[in-house]
């Protein structure tokens, strides 16, 4: 792996959807940089410091959130003299995004008082009352068609589809939802999928024109959904829930084929590799190694022994380790909290909130846990190549973790003091980019031969 310099960050970054620049906030500026030379290819100056960026899917504009003001601003980057400011006055605006088109922004104002549609053609706006989420609670289709938007009024959670070319209400339906938590479309757009809030376990599948086609509901007490997730095939759905079990549904008759534990202790039979991150002392041979009593004296501040970092194969029967957490707090870290996919929908990464440092990956062809990942920290992000099978996680150390069904095995970032707090692909998975608390960085990784073998080690 190849990784590049730092560069500095204060705030959100972003690849673009062509996978040709980086947008990255540093104070109240957004600096764009080409992926290739890493060069500053153009500069703006917001209003004040940014809080969220979203590039539009054409990779032409770019919005920035500047949430303390509340404002948003918009730029070109084929004309840098171009610029747009949306400001709802008292209103406020808790959240922007784009539309499919990358020609309208969709903002919506502090309190969920309404959604606004702004058109960046003919400055026309669209309004929706009541809108259930700021950030949440709308969902486009893969074809940019429509748009739906869940509202809430007189106590009662409704959905709207919009046509995301008129901006026209094409329909209203109400859902079957005590406290509506979000609402995705199936990858083939034939599906919505809505569910509730933790403390009623409610799974909901809808058709675009209102019918309730499934109501899916594992158990009635206890905290309930926390995650979901869509396969990329759309022939799956992942329902990650407080009971520390992710559940499996087909999209033909919407049925459970799978349920995956996440036990404490993981005992025989199983057949997964177990990959535990050690520590192992580097043993330097000292013997010929001469050093004068001017060096020797001034070694108070050397440093301390160096360690080579890598997995090491467990057997089974193995503890993980785990916490259980507090039962007078709100908010349990407890559940399946990371959900994700692979990119051909083989296999899903799992992390069970209560037992943070171990990452679980399964395989769905096969119905069976594939690896364990137990790492020395908690895990903060772990995300799938968008073009292969491997999955890279970072815990706030100063390596990146890898693991392929080759097997799993541990990468140094050779920059000084660079722990690795967050992580994210771009489009066509040439590359990766690492975050730290104030910095940044890329690396170009390799592509992944089919036949290619995998070792532990860095």
């Amino acid at each position: 792996m190849e990784f590049t310099e730092c560069y500095k960050q204060t705030g959100p970054c972003s690849f673009s959807p062509n996978s040709r620049f980086i947008a990255v906030a540093v104070d109240y500026r957004l600096v764009i940089r080409d992926l290739l030379s890493f060069k500053v290819v153009q500069l703006f100056s917001c209003l004040d410091k940014i809080s969220y960026i979203e590039w539009a899917l054409d990779s032409e504009y770019i919005l920035c959130g500047l949430y303390k003001r509340p404002m948003i601003q918009a730029w070109s980057l084929s004309q840098p003299e171009w610029t747009c400011k949306i400001d709802e006055g008292p209103a406020g605006i808790a959240y922007a995004r784009w539309s499919p088109d990358s020609r309208h922004i969709l903002t919506t104002s502090e309190f969920q008082l309404r959604l606004t549609v702004w058109s960046l053609v003919n400055t026309a706006c669209v309004h929706v009352q009541w809108p259930k989420h700021a950030s949440k609670g709308v969902s486009f289709t893969r074809d940019g068609k429509f748009a739906a938007i869940c509202t809430r009024r007189d106590c009662k959670d409704y959905v709207n589809l919009l046509s995301c070319h008129t901006w026209e209400i094409m329909g209203i339906f109400a859902v079957d939802t005590v406290d509506l938590a979000d609402i995705e479309w199936s990858p083939d757009d034939s599906a919505i999928v809505i569910w509730d809030s933790p403390l009623e376990y409610k799974v909901l599948i809808y058709s675009p024109d209102g019918r309730c086609l499934f109501k899916y509901q594992a158990y009635e007490s206890g905290l309930g959904v926390k995650s979901v997730s869509w396969s990329p095939c759309g022939q799956f759905l992942a329902v990650g829930s407080y009971d520390q079990m992710v559940r499996v549904l087909n999209h033909l008759t919407w049925k459970t084929f799978a349920e995956f534990m996440h036990p404490n202790t993981v005992r025989s039979p199983c057949y997964a590799a177990v990959f535990k991150e050690v520590d192992e002392p580097l043993q330097l041979d000292m013997s010929e190694l001469c050093l004068t009593d001017d060096f020797s004296q001034g070694n108070d501040d050397a440093p301390e022994e160096p360690f080579r970092v890598r997995y090491e194969v467990m057997e089974v029967p193995i503890n993980l380790p785990s916490q259980k957490p507090p039962a007078d707090k709100p908010n349990p870290k407890q559940g399946i909290g990371i959900l994700s996919w692979s990119n051909d929908s083989q296999y899903i990464c799992t992390r069970n909130d209560s037992m943070p440092t171990v990452l679980w990956i399964w395989d769905v062809r096969h119905l069976e846990l594939a690896a364990i990942l137990v790492q020395k920290d908690p895990i903060k992000a772990a995300a799938w190549d968008p073009t292969c099978t491997r999955l890279v996680l970072c815990t706030g150390s100063t390596h990146l973790y890898m693991w392929t069904p080759s097997g799993a095995y541990c990468v140094h970032v050779p920059l000084p003091q660079f722990t690795i707090t967050d992580l994210k692909w771009n489009r066509d998975g040439s590359c990766l980019f690492l975050k730290d608390k104030e910095s940044f960085c890329c690396a170009a990784v390799p592509m992944l031969a089919e036949s290619s073998e995998y070792s532990s080690d860095e």
